[in-house]
């Protein structure tokens, strides 16, 4: 009996030392993780119905705030992922702020017709709050987790709604995340 319970303890410590912690999964990803909770920047915006959306009124929920525009090709090629993240994920508590860089509301308005895009689209008309996000290429994508700090950073354009992308993020929305 204490072998076979000897044999499950070794086995037990093996598989947690090859165990995936949830930053290492992220950075194999492709994501920057950040070391330590990092505080956000509050801003306001306006969505594509006039409303004001304050980040800050999010907090409880995992945000994925992507800053992007219409022009750009790998903006373009993610935002179809994105929305079947969204459709996967929001119920879980995902919540999405697409925030467009410098355009008219009526050609955002066309793009995300075009798309059928259902998340939030927040207008940065002139450009300040994807500038304190330092979003100089884009998509830049910032995670924030339950708490309201930022997790993780992703620059270029990815497929959020991969396999592995997907359990990662509901790692975070059932588990949070430790630092």
């Amino acid at each position: 009996m204490k072998r076979i319970f000897f044999v499950f303890l070794v086995a037990s410590l093996a598989a947690l030392a090859h165990a995936e912690t949830l930053q290492q999964r992220m950075t194999s990803q492709g994501l920057g993780v950040a070391q330590k909770p990092l505080a956000p920047i509050e801003f306001e915006l306006r969505d594509l119905t006039g409303k004001n959306v304050k980040l800050s009124a999010l907090k409880g929920k995992v945000v994925f705030l992507n800053f992007w525009a219409t022009w750009c090709g790998p903006c373009r090629s993610e935002m179809p992922s994105m929305q079947r993240m969204y459709e996967k994920l929001h119920d879980e508590g995902l919540e999405i702020l697409a925030v467009d860089l410098q355009e008219e509301k009526g050609l955002v308005e066309g793009f995300v017709r075009e798309l059928s895009l259902k998340f939030p689209i927040l207008l940065d008309s002139t450009g300040a709050v994807g500038a304190q996000y330092n979003a100089r290429a884009i998509p830049t994508t910032y995670l924030f987790d339950r708490k309201g700090f930022i997790f993780a950073r992703a620059v270029g354009a990815r497929e959020w709604d991969s396999p592995e992308m997907l359990e990662t993020l509901r790692r975070v929305l059932r588990d949070g995340v430790s630092f």
